[in-house]
């Protein structure tokens, strides 16, 4: 009898549950692993399913997934080899180089777990990063998820906004696109608040 793996039993279940938001207990019991996380990862960025979480949209919770449609996006393979990950954990001496958490060791910010490792991108393969060590670094589960990280300083409102006017018109839209979807009901809300100004004739 074939098993069916965990990654396969959870893109049927979000197939099933499409624009659902899904619960991270729920899908760790679908997955029957405890590294469910990491296949949800591999769905996203490796088959360019639209799974979102709460750095997508904004009224999602921590532990909240869900696929917002079955068009899939843009997907990049995992292409380094078994060699490459371990000459990268060792250069960066098996810490991750976010939060300092050691591997095997219990994670800073969950002491209830140990701390696994993961090799993350310095400039995302979506911007044109590559695969070579030099771009590579070890990245706990927590950070390599995306979750908020005490060591980064985030870049000022002033200094995205000189960013993005020095975007193209394209990509001006991009940005757009992603904002109405991390912040569906401010967006709703601001689009009949100009409605309601225009209609007023002010």
């Amino acid at each position: 009898m074939t098993r069916i793996g965990a990654r396969t039993r959870l893109r049927a279940y979000f197939l099933e549950h499409v624009g659902e938001v899904l619960e991270s207990d729920a899908l760790r019991e679908v997955a029957g692993v405890s590294e469910w996380a990491r296949r949800v990862r591999e769905l996203r960025n490796e088959e360019g399913l639209d799974i979102l979480t709460h750095n997508d949209r904004s009224d999602l919770k921590p532990g909240q997934y869900i696929l917002a449609n079955t068009k899939p996006r843009p997907a990049f393979p995992r292409t380094f080899s078994k060699e490459t990950r371990a000459y990268v954990l060792d250069r960066n001496g098996f810490t991750c180089q976010m939060c300092g958490a050691v591997a095997g060791e219990p994670h800073p910010y969950d002491p209830s777990r140990k701390t696994r490792l993961h090799i993350g991108h310095i400039i995302d393969k979506s911007v044109g990063g590559t695969d070579d060590p030099s771009n590579l670094r070890a990245l706990c589960s927590v950070c390599n998820e995306g979750a908020a990280n005490l060591t980064l300083d985030r870049p000022s409102h002033e200094k995205l906004l000189i960013q993005i006017r020095r975007a193209t018109a394209n990509d001006q839209l991009e940005v757009l696109k992603w904002l109405c979807r991390k912040f569906p009901t401010q967006t709703k809300a601001f689009i009949n608040n100009q409605r309601d100004y225009f209609a007023s004739g002010i």
